[in-house]
């Protein structure tokens, strides 16, 4: 894969040499800074200049990982892809596309909206500070399988790009262990979402697509409760999950 790089134009020297100089060291520093975040993703398609070796969700483009298993999430209204489920060592990532506008950042509205839905629930969440910046650590009241009281916890994470917003929610056990968790955001950091020039509202879905290539397979075959509920989170220090529609499952093979 490759990405256009940007050169900033060095600033012309107007003071004296040695103040000149940190200038520009300053200077290199904040370009240095601003090009590892380019390069760290996730990614805007209008940088990418090579598609081969990703996943074409439409909107989304995924590189492939082995031991991966991608399910995609389907409204059942109106049996439109919502939301892409990555699966990979008993943790799971579910990753959504949004329209954004240019001037303002989505993230800090939705995070109020995820906090308000989760304590209405008597579930509890945290701020964090995590790999995209600030995020989300939601813990909510469930029973066990054995009845018992416990709860589910899920990590929520946002990206505000160019014209669009990412989010993602870790679930199972890579929701409290951030070692476990590194494969996972990974994935999410080269993660490329294609805006395309359609006119939409801010915190519209943008269009998901299924891959070329996919065979569809029905909720129960591979898949337990929590999975065929549109879950994405785990229990009990395995990690909880946020309410989410119940949407069908379609594993990609």
């Amino acid at each position: 894969m490759i990405f256009k790089r940007r050169k900033a134009a060095e600033p012309a020297q107007t003071t004296e040499p040695d103040e000149a100089d940190a200038e520009r060291e300053a200077g290199s520093d904040g370009a240095d800074q601003e090009s590892a975040a380019r390069l760290s993703g996730p990614f805007d398609g209008d940088e990418l200049t090579d598609r081969g070796g990703y996943i074409d969700l439409g909107s989304l483009l995924i590189e492939p990982v082995e031991g991966m298993q991608l399910r995609l999430e389907v409204e059942d209204k109106t049996k439109r892809v919502i939301a892409v489920a990555l699966e990979l060592d008993g943790s799971r990532l579910q990753l959504q596309t949004f329209a954004a506008p240019k001037s303002e950042q989505l993230w800090p509205g939705i995070q109020q909206q995820i906090t308000a839905s989760i304590e209405k629930q008597g579930g509890r969440v945290d701020k964090v500070s995590g790999r995209f910046g600030e995020e989300l650590v939601a813990r909510v009241p469930a029973k066990r399988p054995d009845g018992t009281a416990g709860f589910m916890v899920a990590r929520f994470l946002g990206y505000d790009g160019g014209r669009w917003f990412l989010r993602g929610v870790i679930g199972g056990p890579a929701a409290l262990d951030r070692a476990k968790a590194q494969a996972l955001e990974e994935i999410m950091a080269r993660a490329v979402v294609i805006r395309g020039d359609q006119p939409m509202p801010p915190s519209e879905l943008l269009p998901l697509k299924v891959p070329e290539g996919a065979v569809a397979r029905q909720p129960s075959e591979g898949a337990g409760p929590a999975e065929e509920a549109g879950a994405t989170g785990s229990r009990d220090g395995d990690g909880p999950e946020p309410p989410e529609r119940g949407p069908e499952t379609t594993q990609i093979g």
